[in-house]
């Protein structure tokens, strides 16, 4: 069986994805984990640009790699992360990772393997014309059809960005804060003030500090 250069690409970055992933979850040190999930993310948007799906796949790079990605990477490097105590609750949960596993991986097999379920019957999926852009096909959905949707989901993730400052906002009493509406309102007498203070004089010297002073020339000489 013959393949052409789109399907050796489609393994390629498969392969690739699922070794990054399962180093992800292996890895000892949390930095070369986030490293192999940025590794991830990169062939995932790989096989977005194979799909003809552009606009996913460079939001994908620009977004979780350049943004998210690299904000979790300053994270896990500056804080102290005990390793062994993340660890103590590995093997409680892999029975329900195994579950989960074994599903995505008969999803998978269903889907490369379509012509021994019959799959082939669908239609495939059609070719876009010459001057198609994706980004603009899908702006326009975002805009005309699922414009409320899409609105409705912004509110909501400013309500939930608003509970979130609200519930890790502290009231200490050593915190030194400035009110603008009572700078506002001082007036310029307030602000300025002369205080007439009497002048310093330096102190005499006094006669028995000298005297010292005299008796160790003395004893020198």
């Amino acid at each position: 069986m013959t393949m052409d250069f789109q399907t050796v690409l489609f393994y390629v970055f498969s392969a690739v994805l699922v070794l990054a992933a399962l180093r992800v979850i292996t890895a000892r040190n949390p930095v070369h984990a986030v490293l192999f999930l940025v590794l991830a993310f990169f062939n995932a948007a790989g096989l977005w640009m194979l799909l003809h799906a552009e606009f996913l796949a460079i939001m994908l790079v620009m977004v979780y790699v350049g943004a998210v990605m690299v904000l979790f990477l300053f994270v896990v490097m500056m804080l102290d992360i005990n390793i062994e105590r993340l660890r103590q609750g590995f093997w409680s949960y892999l029975p329900l990772g195994a579950v989960v596993g074994l599903i995505m991986v008969g999803e998978m097999g269903l889907i490369l393997g379509g012509s021994y379920f019959g799959l082939e019957s669908l239609p495939a999926a059609a070719a876009p014309e010459a001057g198609f852009s994706n980004t603009k096909a899908l702006g326009r959905l975002l805009f005309t059809d699922y414009v409320y949707p899409f609105e409705l989901a912004s509110v909501i993730l400013l309500v939930a960005l608003i509970a979130a400052v609200v519930l890790t906002l502290r009231q200490r009493k050593d915190n030194k804060a400035m009110n603008p509406r009572l700078q506002v309102r001082v007036k310029a007498a307030d602000r300025f003030r002369i205080v007439k203070m009497a002048a310093e004089v330096e102190a005499p010297v006094v006669a028995n500090e000298a005297a010292p002073a005299a008796g160790q020339e003395g004893s020198k000489a």
